[in-house]
This record gives C-alpha cells, sequence and structure tokens, in this order.
C-alpha cells in the first residue's frame, strides 16, 4: 500500500514521502491516526500544491533567517559536560544539545534537524555547527564545551 505521510515518522521518513507499507499497518494505525493518506491521484495532485504552497512560505522567512544568523553570529555558545580528568568528555555532543543551548542561552528556537554537527566531539573545546535555516540560507554557531 502506497501512502503520503502527513508527519515525520522516524521509521518511515519525513513529511510528504510517499512510502510504501504493509495494508493492514497502514490501514489500521498510520491512516486513523492523520499520519498518512492513500497515495491516489487526487491525492497526489493535493501533495504538489501543499509542496508548493509550504515552500512559498519558506522563501517568504529568507529575511528572517538572515536576521537570525546575523544575531547569533558573534555569540558563542556554552555547553556544559561531564569529563575526565584528560578533557574526554562522557558521551558526545549531538544537534539536540546545541538546540536546547540555543534555546535556553539566546532564545531561539531552531528545530534540530536545522542544525549539522560535522564532526564527533569527544573532547572539552571550541567546536562550530552548521545551521541550515534554508536552502539560500546557511551559517555557522560556534559552541564551547566547558567543565561541569
Amino acid at each position: 500500500m502506497d501512502l503520503i505521510l502527513l508527519k515525520n515518522l522516524r521509521t518511515l521518513g519525513d513529511k510528504h514521502d510517499v512510502v510504501t507499507v504493509k495494508n493492514g499497518y497502514g490501514r489500521n494505525y498510520l491512516i486513523p491516526k492523520g499520519l498518512a493518506v492513500l497515495a491516489n491521484k487526487p491525492n497526489m495532485a493535493k501533495l504538489d500544491e501543499l509542496v508548493a504552497r509550504e515552500q512559498a512560505d519558506e522563501d517568504k522567512k529568507v529575511g528572517e533567517y538572515k536576521d537570525l544568523l546575523a544575531k547569533i553570529s558573534d555569540k558563542t555558545l556554552r555547553i556544559g559536560v561531564k569529563s575526565g580528568t584528560s578533557g574526554k568528555i562522557f558521551g558526545s555532543i549531538t544537534n539536540i544539545q546545541i538546540a536546547n543551548a540555543l534555546r535556553d542561552q539566546l532564545e531561539l528556537d531552531i528545530p534540530r534537524k536545522k542544525i549539522v554537527v560535522d564532526e564527533e566531539i569527544k573532547e572539552i573545546g571550541s567546536y562550530k555547527a552548521t545551521l541550515n535555516l534554508h536552502e539560500q540560507v546557511t551559517g555557522e554557531i560556534v559552541f564551547e564545551l566547558v567543565k561541569e
């Protein structure tokens, strides 16, 4: 059964993806919960309109995203981590911790999916993460890991 996802589902795919699932799973769980609709011709036409409308809304936000990047370009986030005596941290830093630090320290709500950490971070120090806010607007945020 082919379905169009209406929400991001970690196991299946992202919003607006067309996925193939077993009939029972689609009919008994995804469709009744409002997580997906059938991928028939009328719904596919609506999907194209919906994607175009959402893309237009995102294009309108380009100015806001540029202002946001200008606001955080000279800021440094400080993230407290537990570490050993040699400076190695317990665990690693992901985009979730960076999104939480942005929310707590700068009062900015940036979805974690728009934050990309290029390297695996395992030691105390200063690092950069990439913010992919829009196709046309990308920037970097500097964050520093400090011992708690």
